[in-house]
Parts: C-alpha cells; structure tokens; sequence
C-alpha cells in the first residue's frame, strides 16, 4: 500500500539528500538500502540509493547516500550527496578520524548514534547543523535484541518528518521478514525503540562553521591514486589510530587478575599489549603493564583467549579514557604524526618484494 507524503524541502536540482556515515558492521548499506526502497515503494516517490566503501570488511568506512523526489522530477544523477539534508552518523567515534560531518550545512538534521546529550556532541563533533539527534542506537539494540541499523532506521524516520513508521514496518517486513524471519520480531521492535526514543536538540546560534565537501578529501582521486589502484597503507602501522573501527566495545584489563602469562599479546592482531621488565613471584620477567587503545580495534580476541578473565568485555561509551592505557614507548618518537584511519588489512604481495617493505608494506 503507497503512503502519501510530501517532502519537507528540495535542493535546487529537486532533490531531498540522506547520507549516512558509518564503518563495517552496523549495516549502514542495508539501512540505505531500506530507505531507498521504502521511498519509491511505500512513499510513491522517485529514489535512489548507493553505497561506497572499501574492503567488506568490519571496521572499514562505509558511506551510504539517498536521494528522493516527488513522482514527477527524474532523478538523474548518481554522484555522492554533498550537502545532506539528513545526515546520520552510526559510529561517534568517527568524529576528528573522518571528515563526517564535510558538507553538513544549518539547515541539516543529524542524528548520532551516542548516549550522549545534543550539547556534548554538538561540541564533540563541532556540527554546524542547528537541528542534533541523539538515540543510544547500541544500548536499544542489545535490549532490542536487534541491529544498530535498524534502530537508526527507526530515529532516521522519526526525525525526517515525512517518513511515517508503517512505511518504515512494512519495508522490513519485505525485506527481512523472508531472510531472517525468526528474527524480525526483535528488528520491529529495534526500528520501534529508534522511533520513539530519538531526542531532539535545537540550537540557534552558530558556534560551528560549516566545513566544505571536498570529494578528493583523501589525497586520491582517478588521476592520482597508484598504478592498479593497490593501497600502500599498511593497517597495522604504529602511524595508524585504529580506535574509529570499534564497534562500540573495547577489552578491560584487570591487573590483579593477570598472570602474565601473554596469551593476549600473542592473539593480539595489533601488539597492543605493552611488556616490561619487572619480577614476580620473586623472578624476574616480563609483566603486562596495559594497552594502548588507540591501536585496539575492539576485536576482543584478548578477551576469549584470557584464562583468568584479567580482560573482559567493556562498553566504550561507559570507558571514554580506560584506565592503564599505556603508550607505545618503543616505536614512537617525538616527530611521529597519527594518521587517523579505521581498520585496514591490506597485503601488498604474495611474494617478498624489497622496495614494497622498505615503504612501509607487509608481504604474506
């Protein structure tokens, strides 16, 4: 059944823009997928959704980008949406690791997954937007017994004005109720939380200046990425901040549980486990001082494999600066720049190759 609806505003091609900014694993792809369904099928507009993303992978940056219009104008471009009208951010943490918030201009509407206030995030994230929507996707879907995307679909709707929550029902209901249908009880609920529970914050001044969309933010573009578009950037470089991967959770350590036994450092894809020189039980040995989070990716293999639960499983929103963070002391030197980057497991090779490794690269 079509739902009538008009659309709150159009930009000067006709069109009403959604982009959501999200990493591997929260579904942002299906939740595009989603709106633009339930746009040309529930609502009778003209839609069109896409995806853009790397590696399929958990972790890596993935853009999704919605376009409606009224029945009677084409939609007739397929370019990336640069100044969204509706902006929804899946991950806080990606807030200074990427440019998120590029194009994001007054009149947009954000909403952020995150348990905190409008005001905090606002300043967080320095959103120029007036109009913030805060829902705590994560905790709704673990109560929910849902996904993130499908919380955030329920606030998306909300928050726009003219999509209606039966429209929103029913598309999942088509979508996922012959996939997963054991499941789309709890993913109905999950939409419903995101609906009801979504809060608004409105600002009138404009503390935060509007950041330009620079396509080619990155340094690539057609004519200046490599030969055979290979990656050159290694995903376990001690330059890279991983903490934007996460997925909402990060390991606890528990000294006084710790045995020192390194199991840990030794399933730890990203050596973030810092060992030094120290006596225990009257030998000397190495002892486990803590992590350095900023190159944990929350993959929580430290937390499965620890035999006495020193490390288990905390929620980061809960942790903003986890106790016995320990930097990296051995290969840092005063000059060294972060580059803030999600997760990324690039191989170069699948031979050694001499002049690769010496710029940074990994071979098999």
């Amino acid at each position: 059944m079509t739902i009538q609806t008009t659309l709150p505003r159009v930009n000067e091609l006709g069109y009403y823009e959604m982009r959501l900014e999200s990493i591997g694993g929260l579904g942002a792809n299906l939740c595009g997928k989603l709106l633009g369904e339930l746009g040309a099928v529930q609502l009778g507009l003209n839609a069109a959704s896409f995806s853009s993303y790397g590696s399929e992978k958990r972790g890596s940056p993935v853009k999704a980008f919605i376009r409606y219009s009224a029945p009677t104008q084409e939609i007739r471009i397929n370019s990336p949406v640069r100044h969204p009208d509706c902006l929804a951010l899946f991950h806080e943490a990606m807030a200074g690791k990427l440019p998120v918030n590029a194009g994001v201009q007054r009149h947009c509407q954000v909403v952020v997954n995150t348990a905190l206030e409008g005001a905090a995030i606002r300043e967080r994230m320095q959103l120029a937007a007036r109009d913030i929507y805060c829902v705590d996707a994560l905790a709704l879907a673990l109560q929910s017994k849902s996904r993130v995307n499908m919380v955030m679909l329920g606030a998306i709707a909300k928050v726009s004005g003219f999509i209606p929550l039966d429209a929103v029902k029913q598309a999942v209901i088509a979508t996922l109720g012959t996939k997963a249908p054991d499941l789309l009880g709890a993913n109905l609920e999950g939409v419903q939380r995101g609906y009801d529970e979504v809060r608004a914050y409105h600002f009138d001044d404009d503390r935060y200046p509007e950041i330009p969309f620079d396509s080619e933010s990155g340094g690539w573009g057609w004519k200046t990425a490599p030969i055979g578009g290979v990656n050159p950037i290694p995903g376990s470089s001690v330059r890279n901040d991983l903490s934007a991967s996460r997925e909402g959770y990060l390991p606890l350590f528990e000294p006084e549980k710790c045995i020192h036994c390194g199991l840990c450092d030794s399933t730890c894809p990203d050596m973030v486990f810092q060992f030094f020189p120290g006596e225990l039980k009257g030998r000397k040995t190495m002892l486990n001082r803590g992590l350095d989070y900023r190159f944990c990716k929350g993959c929580l293999r430290c937390v499965d494999i620890c035999p006495t639960h020193a490390l288990t499983r905390g929620e980061e929103k809960e942790h903003p600066q986890p106790d016995y963070f320990t930097p990296v002391r051995d290969l840092l030197t005063p000059d060294l720049r972060q580059t803030q980057t999600g997760a990324n497991s690039w191989v170069t090779s699948e031979s050694p190759d001499e002049e690769i490794l010496e710029k940074g690269g990994t071979a098999r």
